[in-house]
Protein backbone atom coordinates (compact mmCIF):
# COMPACT_ATOMS: atom_id res chain seq x y z
CA UNK A 1 0.00 0.00 0.00
CA UNK A 2 1.57 3.74 -1.07
CA UNK A 3 1.25 5.78 2.14
CA UNK A 4 -0.04 9.34 1.77
CA UNK A 5 2.46 12.14 1.70
CA UNK A 6 1.18 14.87 4.28
CA UNK A 7 2.39 17.91 5.87
CA UNK A 8 1.44 17.98 9.65
CA UNK A 9 0.52 21.24 11.57
CA UNK A 10 2.11 19.89 15.50
CA UNK A 11 1.55 23.23 17.46
CA UNK A 12 0.35 22.33 20.96
CA UNK A 13 -0.19 18.63 19.77
CA UNK A 14 0.03 16.13 22.43
CA UNK A 15 3.71 13.81 21.19
CA UNK A 16 5.08 11.25 23.35
CA UNK A 17 8.43 10.42 22.87
CA UNK A 18 9.63 7.07 25.08
CA UNK A 19 13.55 6.62 25.07
CA UNK A 20 16.38 9.43 26.33
CA UNK A 21 19.45 8.46 23.69
CA UNK A 22 20.61 10.13 20.47
CA UNK A 23 17.34 8.85 18.40
CA UNK A 24 15.55 10.04 20.33
CA UNK A 25 17.29 13.39 20.66
CA UNK A 26 16.88 13.84 17.03
CA UNK A 27 13.10 13.03 17.00
CA UNK A 28 12.37 15.08 19.95
CA UNK A 29 14.44 18.18 18.41
CA UNK A 30 12.01 18.32 14.82
CA UNK A 31 9.02 17.93 16.98
CA UNK A 32 10.02 20.99 18.89
CA UNK A 33 10.83 23.33 16.15
CA UNK A 34 7.07 22.25 14.99
CA UNK A 35 5.69 23.43 18.48
CA UNK A 36 4.49 20.01 19.30
CA UNK A 37 4.20 19.71 23.65
CA UNK A 38 6.24 16.79 24.08
CA UNK A 39 6.46 14.63 27.22
CA UNK A 40 9.55 12.44 27.25
CA UNK A 41 9.63 8.87 29.69
CA UNK A 42 13.08 7.57 29.88
CA UNK A 43 15.03 5.82 32.43
CA UNK A 44 18.05 8.08 31.68
CA UNK A 45 18.50 10.77 28.92
CA UNK A 46 20.98 12.98 27.34
CA UNK A 47 22.25 15.93 28.57
CA UNK A 48 20.49 17.71 25.94
CA UNK A 49 17.39 16.80 26.56
CA UNK A 50 17.56 17.36 30.07
CA UNK A 51 18.53 21.02 29.38
CA UNK A 52 15.36 21.29 27.11
CA UNK A 53 13.41 19.99 30.12
CA UNK A 54 15.35 22.83 32.22
CA UNK A 55 14.15 25.08 30.11
CA UNK A 56 10.64 24.12 30.45
CA UNK A 57 10.43 22.99 27.00
CA UNK A 58 9.12 19.91 27.22
CA UNK A 59 8.04 17.38 30.44
CA UNK A 60 10.82 14.87 31.20
CA UNK A 61 10.05 11.09 33.51
CA UNK A 62 13.13 10.12 33.87
CA UNK A 63 11.70 6.12 34.87
CA UNK A 64 10.85 3.18 32.64
CA UNK A 65 7.60 3.19 29.88
CA UNK A 66 4.68 2.58 31.76
CA UNK A 67 1.21 2.69 28.88
CA UNK A 68 -0.53 5.39 30.66
CA UNK A 69 2.47 7.14 29.32
CA UNK A 70 0.92 7.65 25.72
CA UNK A 71 -2.58 7.36 27.13
CA UNK A 72 -3.41 11.17 25.56
CA UNK A 73 -0.57 11.77 22.64
CA UNK A 74 -1.71 12.16 19.06
CA UNK A 75 1.85 11.33 17.86
CA UNK A 76 3.84 8.50 19.57
CA UNK A 77 8.00 7.62 19.08
CA UNK A 78 9.39 4.76 20.46
CA UNK A 79 13.12 5.68 20.10
CA UNK A 80 14.79 3.20 22.78
CA UNK A 81 17.62 0.45 22.20
CA UNK A 82 15.55 -1.76 23.45
CA UNK A 83 13.10 -3.97 20.93
CA UNK A 84 11.14 -5.62 23.74
CA UNK A 85 10.15 -1.61 25.10
CA UNK A 86 9.75 -0.56 21.57
CA UNK A 87 7.04 -3.29 21.23
CA UNK A 88 5.25 -2.37 24.48
CA UNK A 89 4.96 1.16 23.21
CA UNK A 90 3.57 0.04 20.20
CA UNK A 91 1.05 -2.16 21.70
CA UNK A 92 -0.40 0.39 24.18
CA UNK A 93 -1.54 2.48 21.53
CA UNK A 94 -4.96 2.60 20.12
CA UNK A 95 -5.74 3.23 16.04
CA UNK A 96 -6.42 6.74 16.29
CA UNK A 97 -2.95 6.97 17.43
CA UNK A 98 0.08 7.77 14.90
CA UNK A 99 2.99 5.84 15.96
CA UNK A 100 6.52 5.78 14.92
CA UNK A 101 8.49 2.89 16.05
CA UNK A 102 12.88 2.52 15.50
CA UNK A 103 13.96 0.54 13.23
CA UNK A 104 10.58 -1.31 12.73
CA UNK A 105 8.71 0.12 9.58
CA UNK A 106 6.21 -2.60 9.69
CA UNK A 107 4.83 -0.98 13.32
CA UNK A 108 4.90 1.82 11.87
CA UNK A 109 1.76 3.85 11.01
CA UNK A 110 3.68 7.37 9.74
CA UNK A 111 7.76 7.23 9.18
CA UNK A 112 9.68 10.60 8.96
CA UNK A 113 11.37 11.34 5.71
CA UNK A 114 14.97 12.42 5.17
CA UNK A 115 14.41 16.37 5.07
CA UNK A 116 15.93 19.49 3.28
CA UNK A 117 15.17 22.85 4.64
CA UNK A 118 15.46 26.30 3.78
CA UNK A 119 13.24 28.71 5.67
CA UNK A 120 9.56 27.74 4.57
CA UNK A 121 10.49 25.40 1.82
CA UNK A 122 11.06 21.89 2.66
CA UNK A 123 11.82 18.59 0.34
CA UNK A 124 11.42 15.45 2.14
CA UNK A 125 12.58 12.31 0.47
CA UNK A 126 11.26 8.72 1.46
CA UNK A 127 12.00 5.15 0.12
CA UNK A 128 9.17 3.73 2.58
CA UNK A 129 11.68 2.25 4.72
CA UNK A 130 13.63 0.40 2.44
CA UNK A 131 16.84 1.99 2.06
CA UNK A 132 17.79 5.24 4.48
CA UNK A 133 20.81 5.10 3.27
CA UNK A 134 19.46 6.26 -0.02
CA UNK A 135 17.37 8.86 1.35
CA UNK A 136 20.24 10.40 3.18
CA UNK A 137 22.20 10.22 0.18
CA UNK A 138 19.34 12.12 -2.19
CA UNK A 139 19.67 14.47 0.23
CA UNK A 140 23.24 15.59 0.37
CA UNK A 141 22.45 15.86 -3.32
CA UNK A 142 19.55 17.97 -3.04
CA UNK A 143 21.54 20.05 -0.29
CA UNK A 144 24.05 20.96 -2.86
CA UNK A 145 21.46 22.35 -5.16
CA UNK A 146 18.94 24.08 -3.72
CA UNK A 147 21.37 26.51 -1.96
CA UNK A 148 20.39 28.91 1.31
CA UNK A 149 19.22 31.75 -1.08
CA UNK A 150 15.89 29.14 -1.55
CA UNK A 151 15.28 30.77 1.81
CA UNK A 152 14.60 34.34 0.69
CA UNK A 153 13.15 33.26 -2.64
CA UNK A 154 10.66 31.16 -1.17
CA UNK A 155 9.60 34.72 0.94
CA UNK A 156 10.19 36.72 -1.89
CA UNK A 157 7.62 34.66 -4.52
CA UNK A 158 5.47 34.48 -1.55
CA UNK A 159 5.30 38.23 -0.95
CA UNK A 160 4.90 38.56 -5.08
CA UNK A 161 1.49 35.97 -4.97
CA UNK A 162 -0.60 37.63 -2.38
CA UNK A 163 0.28 41.04 -3.97
CA UNK A 164 -0.92 40.06 -6.74
CA UNK A 165 -4.10 37.67 -5.45
CA UNK A 166 -5.08 41.01 -4.09
CA UNK A 167 -5.05 43.22 -6.97
CA UNK A 168 -8.98 42.95 -7.78
CA UNK A 169 -8.87 44.68 -11.24
CA UNK A 170 -6.72 41.64 -12.56
CA UNK A 171 -8.16 39.49 -14.26
CA UNK A 172 -7.64 35.55 -12.97
CA UNK A 173 -5.66 34.66 -15.90
CA UNK A 174 -3.16 37.59 -15.77
CA UNK A 175 -2.81 36.70 -12.53
CA UNK A 176 -1.52 33.25 -13.05
CA UNK A 177 0.74 34.52 -16.09
CA UNK A 178 2.25 37.08 -13.56
CA UNK A 179 3.21 34.12 -11.17
CA UNK A 180 4.29 31.98 -13.61
CA UNK A 181 6.52 34.61 -15.13
CA UNK A 182 7.72 35.28 -11.58
CA UNK A 183 9.43 31.77 -12.03
CA UNK A 184 11.72 32.49 -14.35
CA UNK A 185 14.87 31.53 -13.56
CA UNK A 186 16.40 35.75 -13.44
CA UNK A 187 14.27 35.82 -10.01
CA UNK A 188 16.45 33.07 -8.71
CA UNK A 189 19.64 34.25 -10.25
CA UNK A 190 19.14 37.75 -8.31
CA UNK A 191 18.21 36.73 -5.40
CA UNK A 192 21.62 34.10 -4.76
CA UNK A 193 23.85 36.94 -6.62
CA UNK A 194 21.89 39.23 -3.76
CA UNK A 195 20.85 41.48 -6.64
CA UNK A 196 17.79 42.11 -3.94
CA UNK A 197 16.72 45.70 -4.85
CA UNK A 198 17.01 44.58 -8.56
CA UNK A 199 15.35 41.46 -8.19
CA UNK A 200 12.15 43.48 -6.14
CA UNK A 201 12.04 46.31 -8.91
CA UNK A 202 12.01 43.65 -11.88
CA UNK A 203 9.06 42.04 -10.22
CA UNK A 204 7.22 45.25 -9.98
CA UNK A 205 7.80 45.91 -13.62
CA UNK A 206 6.52 42.79 -14.81
CA UNK A 207 2.99 43.18 -12.14
CA UNK A 208 2.93 46.75 -14.20
CA UNK A 209 3.17 45.14 -17.04
CA UNK A 210 0.08 43.03 -16.76
CA UNK A 211 -1.57 46.25 -15.77
CA UNK A 212 -1.24 48.31 -18.59
CA UNK A 213 -1.84 45.35 -20.88
CA UNK A 214 -5.28 44.40 -19.16
CA UNK A 215 -6.14 48.22 -19.87
CA UNK A 216 -5.45 48.39 -23.48
CA UNK A 217 -7.74 45.53 -24.23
Amino acid sequence: MRPYAMMVNLENKRCAVVGGGQVAERKIASLLAAGAAVSVVSPSCTALIREWEQAGKLTLRLRPFVPDDVADAVLVIAATSDPAVNLAVYEACGPQQWINVADRPDLCSFTVPSVVERGDLTVAISTGGNNPGLAKKMRSQLEAWIGPEYEDYTLFLGKMRRRVLALDELRPANKRAILAELLDDRFLHWTRSGEIERRDREAEAVVAGWLERQEET
